[in-house]
C-alpha cells in the first residue's frame, strides 16, 4: 500500500513537472529576424522615406519600438551576417563578400545563434539569402550539400545560396536544389568561363537591364550574373517571383511550427541588385526599380506578420527587423536608382552608404516589436547587431557556450525598451574600421588607394591618411574633422580600437 501511494506521489510530481515545462517551454515567445538587404536607414516612411511607401513596416514602427541608433556590424552583407549569426566580429575570421561557390565560412564545431536557440527548445528556420558558403570544397549541386544552414544550427533551410547577382540562380531546400532534373545536371564555375547559358558581354541583346563589367556572366531570365552556369534549367528561378516564393515558403514555416516556440531567420534579398520588382509592384514608386522593390519588401514584411496573426501567435512573438548594410545606388545594374532618387535620402541624414566606414554604412532601420512585452516609442541606444547573440540567449534563459560569441553583449533591456543604455564602444567594420563611444566617431587611417570597383560605385569608403573624429551631436553628416581639436578624445579611442583589432 505505501509502495502504491510512493508510486503515485511520483507520478503526480512528474506529471506536474511534465505540465509546468511544456508551459514554460510554450509561453517562450517566437523569434523572427526579418533581415533585409541594402536597406537604408532612411528608406522606410517611419524614418522619412520620400516617392515610397512603407506601411506594413510603419505600423511595426507604430507598435514597437523604434531604434535611432541601432548598427549592423559591417558595411557589407557576408560580414554582417556571420556576426549575427556567430557573435563574432567579421574580421576575426576574414569574413568578406563571398563568390557563389564558397565554402561555409561558420566554424561547425562552434555555437551559434541557431544552436544556442536550438538547445533552449526552439525549432529554428532559415528563409532566403544565405551568402555565407556551403560545403567545404568544389560543391556538386547535384547532391545534398553536407554543410551548410543544418550544421550551423538551422533545422530547415530553404536559401538563395548566395545572391540574386551570382549563380547558381537556383533555390535550396534542406541543402538540394529545388526541382532539379539530373538529367541536365548543374555545373557553375567563378573564374574560367564554361559554355551553357549565354554570356552577358557577348549577347547585350539579352539584358533586361545592362551591368557594369563584373556582372558580365551567365545570362538566366534576361539578367547577366557573376559566374558562369550550365544546366539545371528546370530548376531556375524567376526573379520576379522570388518574393512570392519566400513568403509563402517563410508562411508555411509559421503555420507548420505555431504550436512550439520556433526562431525564423528570414533574409530577404530586396532590395539588393538586381533589382526586378514583381508587375505587382511596378511603379508603386516614383524612384523607378530601387523605390519599386522596398515597396514589395514592404509586403513581404506585411505576408509575415499577417501570417503570425493568423496562427494567433503575433502577440507573443518578438520581431526584429532590420538591414545588412547601408544603401547603395548604383551597384553594378542599370535601373537609373542615383537618376530617379529625387528628394528621397536612402540614408537620411546620414554620410556614406554601402561598402562606407562612414555612419550610414552600418546605422540601421531597426524596429522591435512584441506587443505583449515591448511599448511603442523610439530609443536612441547605441545598439550593435552582434549583440543579439547574448541578448536573446538571456531572454529564453540559455546559456551561452564558453568560447561563444565573444564579441556579443548583453543588452536585452534595451532591445526591450525598458533601458537606454548602449554600448560604451562600437566597432563599425569597412574596408577599413570606425568606432563609436557616445557621439563620438573615430575612424582608423588607411593609406591605399581606393579600389576601381569601389569608385564606380560613386561610393566614399573613407579612405583617409590622417586620423578622422566626429561629434555627431553637432555633425552628423561627419563634414568636420575635429581630431586636432581634441587629442585626448583621439588618444582614448585609438587605444581601444587597437585593442579590440589586436
Amino acid at each position: 500500500m505505501n509502495f502504491k501511494f510512493h508510486f503515485k506521489s511520483v507520478l503526480l510530481i512528474l506529471f506536474f513537472i511534465a505540465s509546468n515545462s511544456a508551459y514554460s517551454q510554450k509561453d517562450k515567445p517566437n523569434i523572427v529576424i526579418i533581415y533585409v538587404d541594402d536597406l537604408g536607414y532612411g528608406d522606410i516612411g517611419v524614418n522619412g522615406a520620400i516617392g515610397v511607401k512603407t506601411p506594413y513596416i510603419d505600423t511595426l514602427a507604430e507598435n514597437g519600438l523604434n531604434f535611432t541608433d541601432a548598427h549592423c556590424s559591417a558595411s557589407t552583407c557576408t560580414p554582417s551576417r556571420y556576426s549575427l549569426l556567430t557573435g563574432s566580429y567579421a574580421f576575426r575570421n576574414n569574413a568578406a563578400i563571398l563568390e557563389g561557390d564558397a565554402p561555409l565560412i561558420i566554424d561547425t564545431t562552434k555555437e551559434t545563434l541557431p544552436k544556442m536557440l536550438q538547445k533552449a527548445g526552439y525549432t529554428t528556420g532559415v528563409v532566403g539569402k544565405w551568402h555565407l558558403g556551403l560545403g567545404k570544397g568544389k560543391i556538386d549541386w547535384n547532391k545534398r550539400i553536407p554543410l551548410g544552414p543544418k550544421e550551423v544550427g538551422f533545422d530547415y533551410s530553404f536559401l538563395i545560396p548566395a545572391t540574386g547577382d551570382r549563380v547558381p540562380c537556383v533555390f535550396l531546400e534542406n541543402q538540394k536544389v529545388v526541382g532539379l532534373d539530373l538529367n541536365d545536371p548543374i555545373t557553375v564555375s567563378y573564374g574560367t568561363r564554361i559554355e551553357g547559358y549565354p554570356w552577358g558581354f557577348k549577347h547585350p541583346e539579352l539584358l533586361k537591364q545592362h551591368t557594369d563589367p563584373y556582372h558580365q556572366g551567365a545570362v538566366i531570365n534576361g539578367i547577366s550574373r557573376i559566374g558562369y552556369m550550365k544546366g539545371g534549367k528546370d530548376a531556375l528561378w524567376v526573379d520576379e517571383d522570388i518574393p512570392f516564393v519566400l513568403s509563402e515558403t517563410a508562411n508555411g514555416f509559421i503555420e507548420d511550427h505555431k504550436e512550439n516556440p520556433f526562431f525564423l531567420y528570414f533574409s530577404l534579398h530586396d532590395i539588393h541588385q538586381p533589382r526586378i520588382a514583381n508587375i505587382k509592384f511596378v511603379e508603386s514608386s516614383t524612384m523607378g526599380p530601387r523605390g519599386d522593390v522596398i515597396a514589395q519588401m514592404d509586403w513581404c514584411v506585411g505576408q509575415i506578420t499577417e501570417s503570425l496573426k493568423k496562427a494567433n501567435v503575433l502577440e507573443n512573438t518578438l520581431i526584429i527587423f532590420t538591414s545588412d548594410n547601408g544603401p547603395i545606388l548604383d551597384d553594378g545594374y542599370l535601373d537609373y536608382a542615383r537618376e530617379l532618387v529625387g528628394e528621397h535620402k536612402p540614408a537620411g541624414i546620414y554620410r556614406g552608404s554601402k561598402y562606407s566606414v562612414y555612419e550610414a554604412g552600418t546605422r540601421m532601420p531597426t524596429i522591435v516589436h512584441w506587443p505583449e512585452k515591448v511599448k511603442p516609442g523610439t530609443s536612441d541606444a547605441l545598439l550593435s547587431q552582434v549583440d543579439l547573440y547574448k541578448s536573446l540567449a538571456c531572454l529564453v534563459g540559455q546559456d551561452v557556450e564558453k568560447g561563444a560569441a565573444p564579441d556579443s553583449q548583453d543588452f536585452l533591456k534595451s532591445w526591450l525598451g525598458k533601458s537606454k543604455k548602449g554600448r560604451e564602444f562600437l566597432l563599425e567594420e569597412a574596408y577599413t574600421y570606425g568606432l563609436r563611444m557616445g557621439n563620438w566617431k573615430y575612424i582608423k587611417p588607411k593609406n591605399k588607394p581606393v579600389p576601381n570597383w569601389i569608385v564606380q560605385k560613386f561610393v566614399d569608403p573613407g579612405f583617409r591618411e590622417e586620423v578622422q573624429l566626429f561629434n555627431l551631436e553637432d555633425d552628423p553628416l561627419e563634414s568636420n574633422n575635429v581630431y586636432k581639436a581634441y587629442p585626448d578624445i583621439v588618444k582614448v579611442m585609438e587605444a581601444k580600437i587597437n585593442e579590440i583589432l589586436n
